[in-house]
């Protein structure tokens, strides 16, 4: 959507327009994967739109076997200006907290963004180090912004002994995964306002990624 600012000079009137676009969630729909699968609940559940049944009977959610690393990923389809990430946890519509036995699956978990499907290549977004089953939020809110085209979640239980609450095995039961951003690319900042030369700035910081020469400057607009 467009924007319109009215500025007076020196008795002239000038309107300036400019793109004003608000964050989407740009995970809905899009091709998802996990590592493995149990049964029918396949990565797409997580990226449905659907989460009003947290159960694993409700059919709304991701679902793997437990092992001892465990990854999920959601192509968006293209680089996009990514600003944060919200993941819902199934919790049995239970309450959630320590007596809820799903909290010790999520403990110690990764989240990152990259422009491949291997995590190592992108940048880390969060790695829990912190959380117990008494304080793990649900949902978690990730702030993150960064360009890529792939966010992953990735938990493994391979180096023991592990912390006070952690289970044994690791496991994907996430019932959504969104990831609010700029819808189009080459745009970023605030509502996604200000357009990038080359499609190579971080979205809300205005900073040059770097990639491709040829414009350098906060607002990448400058020629080289």
């Amino acid at each position: 959507m467009a924007g319109i600012v009215m500025l007076v000079c020196c008795g002239w009137t000038v309107l300036v327009c400019f793109s004003v676009q608000a964050y989407e969630n740009l995970a809905l729909h899009k091709s998802a994967w996990q590592n493995n699968t149990w049964g029918s609940y396949t990565a797409d559940r997580a990226v449905d739109g659907r989460y009003t049944d947290l159960t694993l009977s409700g059919g709304q959610c991701a679902v793997s076997d437990l092992g001892k690393t465990v990854e999920w990923r959601v192509d968006l389809g293209g680089v996009r200006s990514i600003h944060h990430i919200v993941i819902q946890y199934m919790t049995d519509n239970d309450e959630w907290g320590e007596n809820n036995l799903l909290t010790s699956f999520f403990l110690g978990f990764f989240v990152y963004i990259s422009k491949t499907t291997n995590k190592e290549d992108g940048v880390l977004c969060l790695r829990d180090t912190n959380y117990t089953t008494s304080t793990i939020p649900n949902p978690v809110n990730i702030t993150c912004p960064y360009q890529g085209r792939y966010v992953i979640y990735y938990n493994n239980r391979t180096h023991p002994p592990y912390p006070e609450g952690y289970s044994d095995y690791a496991n994907i039961d996430l019932c959504e995964v969104e990831v609010y951003g700029c819808p189009l690319p080459g745009y970023y900042g605030d509502n996604c306002s200000v357009e990038c030369k080359d499609d190579l700035c971080d979205n809300e910081n205005e900073t040059f990624l770097g990639g491709k020469p040829g414009f350098i400057g906060p607002r990448c607009n400058i020629v080289v």
